[in-house]
């Protein structure tokens, strides 16, 4: 077997140029998607932004029978055995480093967490020799969330062919396995997208799940899709994603089926954009009282971790309409699918 190309030499994939048969004239085709491959397959999952719908539904279709492996307490399958997953968690996380490492053990594979706060990042070694070091350990896949848009990007341009890259989520850009069991999660409870209203309720400016959000149901199909929020907490010309803007929570909720609850990223606001969490909760929290304007059968959704009080109540949360600890059941399949597929089976 031929070593593997050495990363440094690797560059991002640029389109082909072919000739018009005058000399010195070309036409370059458009870039290949950097998460697929020269076949059409995944390679990388790094965004739902661009990716076709046909691989948002093989994710989905190939997440099902995990879920129902889960189920039949099946604890292990060989499908990542002998493998090596890194997760590089550059960003304080319990649920979406868990869940990766449930998913991971669950399909066989051997698991590395780096403890960030003792790495050599701390001595200023850089994020890309962090990963030709790692990758010289044998590393087959790398699981990523950093404070940084582009990290997993950057991370994927470098590394050799063999090596497969996952964002868990990047800056305020992109959480594409958490879209995609929001999406799981979607369909599983309403099964048919394009008879849905979702309503995306919060800080939609600094949430990289409620990008993913957006990319995914509208590339599933969703006919409409909201976002309702104080125009502090919501990019400007949001509209050119395809969806509607509303700042009246109510008239936004207003015969929704699902509603998508997100928390306020502080850690992330510049500046006061908020008068008080208080007054954020009566103006843009989810009470059973404005929950009553959806559907009868609306779900209700939440990322996590949830801030009671703030986003949203207890009665809700805890409420018979609340899918939100489903959809942490949820992801632990969705995350083997992804995996399964990246590692070709």
């Amino acid at each position: 077997m031929s070593a593997p190309k050495p990363a440094a030499s690797r560059q991002p994939p640029r389109g082909d140029k072919k000739h018009l048969g005058r000399p010195g004239v070309f036409l370059e085709t458009p870039l290949r998607n950097p998460q697929l491959n020269g076949h059409g397959e995944l390679q990388h999952l790094l965004t739902i932004e661009g990716l076709p719908r046909e691989i948002l539904t093989r994710i989905l279709d190939t997440a099902a029978p995990f879920t129902e492996v889960a189920e039949r307490e099946v604890k292990k399958l060989p499908l990542l055995r002998g493998k090596s997953v890194f997760n590089l968690f550059f960003e304080p996380s319990t649920r979406t480093r868990t869940t990766f490492e449930i998913a991971a053990k669950r399909l066989s594979a051997d698991v590395l967490n780096l403890n960030i706060s003792t790495s050599s990042q701390t001595k200023g070694e850089s994020l890309l020799d962090t990963i030709d070091n790692l990758s010289a350990m044998h590393a087959d896949m790398f699981v990523v969330r950093h404070a940084s848009s582009g990290a997993a990007h950057l991370i994927a341009q470098h590394v050799a062919d063999h090596i497969h890259v996952i964002n868990a989520g990047d800056g305020r850009h992109a959480h594409p396995t958490q879209g995609l069991l929001d999406m799981y999660t979607i369909r599983h409870y309403k099964r048919d997208f394009t008879r849905l209203v979702v309503a995306i309720v919060g800080d939609v400016l600094h949430s990289r799940v409620a990008r993913s959000q957006i990319h995914a149901l509208t590339t599933l199909g969703v006919p409409e899709v909201r976002v309702i929020g104080p125009k502090t907490l919501l990019p400007a010309q949001v509209e050119r994603l395809g969806v509607r803007v509303f700042h009246d929570m109510r008239e936004g909720l207003r015969d929704a089926d699902v509603v998508m609850m997100l928390r306020l990223q502080n850690e992330r606001m510049q500046g006061s954009l908020l008068p008080s969490a208080q007054e954020y909760f009566k103006v843009f929290g989810l009470t059973p009282e404005k929950l009553a304007l959806a559907r009868p059968d609306a779900i209700v959704m939440h990322p996590g971790p949830m801030n009671r009080g703030v986003e949203i109540d207890s009665a809700v949360a805890d409420g018979p309409q609340a899918v939100i600890l489903p959809q942490v059941t949820f992801g632990i399949a969705v995350r083997m699918a992804v995996m399964s597929m990246l590692a070709g089976n």
